[in-house]
């Protein structure tokens, strides 16, 4: 009965993720850090051990922060995604494009749906609108984000009910850059828009048994278009607040650290001085 309740806290750890991370960390602090402290203090005293000691953490911390901020690894904010834009993102008329700031130019559309498709991708394509691959993977990301904003968020369709014909891309050109191959200091950037041509599909009957059939395009409806801009996020955000943080407090020890060894150079000269005396 007394072991059982002693391997409680055990079990407790283990099948608790959060608590088990809070462990291991401090396991980890106490044993790195308190260990190397404890021989390093030996050698070198307590207060000096101590400065040493936090330097090299800090240090290293820098130095982790600098790969992370350059990889955009390890701790990271918030990744790019796709946000609605403004002044309309779901777009049920493709005439109301020069209202809506997406063409420069008024749209006029007398045919049937397939045709005006083709008209509205032929204006989109004339005003620097770059319509995008299927084998694109930007092109998935966007698809991505206009059905997520079509089901769950303004509720027009469910799920099964459309397809994405289209996807079509303007701007995000960065500078400066020395080449096209090299951008890493290109930190100045466009706003990116995308657009996302949405067709109804007709209703089809699922029998039991059988595969679903393929979509099928409804030609008696016109099609919808997502209108999305692209939020950059701040996914090296934390790495440059973590690199410059450790920076400072090293540079500070450091500074610390070099006063105290001049402060005992000067004092041990003194010290010289007197026994001469």
């Amino acid at each position: 009965m007394v072991s059982d309740v002693n391997l409680l806290p055990v079990l407790a750890i283990n099948w608790e993720p959060q608590l088990r991370g809070y462990v291991v960390v401090l396991i980890s602090v106490v044993v790195l850090i308190g260990g190397t402290y404890l021989v390093v203090g030996t050698n070198l005293g307590a207060r000096l051990g101590f400065l040493v000691i936090l330097g090299g953490l800090f240090g290293w911390m820098a130095a982790m922060g600098i790969i992370w901020w350059t990889y955009g690894i390890g701790l990271q904010g918030r990744m790019p995604t796709w946000e609605p834009a403004e002044p309309a993102t779901i777009i049920r008329d493709a005439q109301l494009f020069q209202q809506v700031e997406i063409l420069e130019q008024p749209l006029k559309l007398t045919g049937t749906a397939a045709e005006n498709s083709e008209t509205v991708a032929k204006a989109l394509e004339s005003e620097g609108w770059l319509r995008l691959d299927e084998s694109d993977p930007q092109r998935g990301q966007a698809v991505a984000s206009s059905d997520d904003l079509l089901i769950n968020q303004a509720d027009e369709f469910a799920a099964g009910e459309f397809v994405s014909v289209a996807v079509f891309d303007r701007g995000g050109e960065r500078w400066p850059k020395i080449n096209e191959s090299l951008d890493f200091f290109a930190f100045f950037h466009e706003a990116r828009y995308a657009l996302v041509e949405v067709a109804p599909v007709v209703p089809q009957r699922i029998e039991p048994g059988r595969a679903p059939a393929r979509p099928k395009v409804d030609e008696s409806q016109e099609r919808r278009y997502v209108y999305m801009i692209r939020d950059l996020g701040n996914r090296r955000q934390p790495a440059m607040f973590i690199t410059l943080g450790s920076l400072i407090v090293f540079v500070i020890l450091c500074w610390l650290m070099h006063r105290r060894d001049l402060i005992l150079r000067e004092n041990l000269a003194r010290s010289r001085e007197l026994e001469k005396v």
